[in-house]
């Protein structure tokens, strides 16, 4: 018969062997290091939702965890979870039942307690997202609170590539970090990317919390190439731009975000390369408390 500290010491030996890799079972936890001095709140949220459209659809699942961090990027510990269930009045498409798991059943006359919502989110400095860009157009509709918080968004916002991740998505981020765990609801999603967070980014000694708020902090500038040839949409989708199409109140039109160092340059392109004649594109600057939202 072997126990758990024989399963231990045999991972701790694989581990020693280029040859291997262990991924261990994630196991929530409230308590992650000792703060080096004062505390600040996040929030890390995941929203499960009846499709992709905020205009039109709605809430089923909203799962928090409010957590202390210092200012070092360390993870502190664990002061609440929240998960609720919200009934959309309608039912739940096929396709997203299958995604989720989530069931007309489950929703079936649940609200989820704005008051709590309001507690657990107001007393925050940062609320994180791993795919801020969709969940905070949902939870700013949810409650007015998000839209008062700055925001950081662990998909787009850690530069995953340059430490040698190639993907993103959270489950094989868990698995590049040694872990894996069984639920994909969105309670469990946060607990993993809690995890993630309070542990060295690869190549770094610092948190992976860290790069992201360092990275969350710094203004960027959203260039609009209004009114573009039609022709040049190639060019401007290879050099990273994204198409708006006007439905959340911005303009209908091609966009890319760059940091300050990167403004002039991308300002010669567009006038060089991209409009027959000098033009000044429409830069918009951009802080954490509106990159994400539906107002950018």
């Amino acid at each position: 018969m072997t126990g758990p500290e024989d399963h231990e010491d045999l991972a701790r030996r694989l581990e020693r062997s280029p040859d291997y890799r262990v991924l261990r079972r994630m196991v929530a936890r409230d308590v992650f290091a000792e703060p080096a001095g004062e505390t600040k709140l996040g929030v890390l949220l995941d929203t499960e939702t009846t499709g992709l459209d905020p205009s039109v659809d709605a809430v089923i699942e909203l799962a928090m965890i409010a957590f202390t961090f210092d200012g070092a990027g360390q993870v502190c510990r664990v002061l609440h979870r929240f998960q609720a269930f919200n009934d959309p009045g309608r039912p739940i498409p096929a396709e997203i039942v299958e995604l989720t798991g989530i069931t007309d059943d489950m929703v079936h006359g649940q609200s989820i307690d704005m008051n709590a919502v309001d507690r657990i989110v107001d007393p925050a400095v940062v609320v994180i997202a791993h795919n801020a860009a969709f969940d905070r157009k949902f939870a700013e509709r949810l409650h007015p609170v998000f839209a008062t918080r700055a925001w950081a968004c662990s998909l787009s916002e850690i530069p995953w590539a340059e430490a040698g991740i190639r993907s993103a998505k959270l489950d094989y981020l868990a698995m590049r970090y040694g872990l894996f765990h069984d639920g994909h609801r969105g309670l469990a999603d946060c607990e993993v990317l809690l995890e993630i967070l309070a542990r060295p980014l690869p190549g770094s000694a610092a948190p992976t919390l860290k790069r992201l708020l360092d990275t969350a902090r710094e203004p960027t500038w959203r260039v609009w190439a209004l009114d573009s040839p039609f022709e040049m949409k190639d060019r401007l989708k290879a050099r990273g731009y994204r198409w708006s199409d006007g439905s959340d109140g911005n303009p209908k039109a091609w966009y890319r975000d760059v940091a300050d160092v990167g403004l002039d340059d991308e300002k010669r392109y567009l006038a060089t390369e991209i409009y027959p004649r000098p033009v000044e594109p429409r830069c918009v600057r951009v802080t954490a408390f509106d990159r994400f939202s539906e107002r950018v």
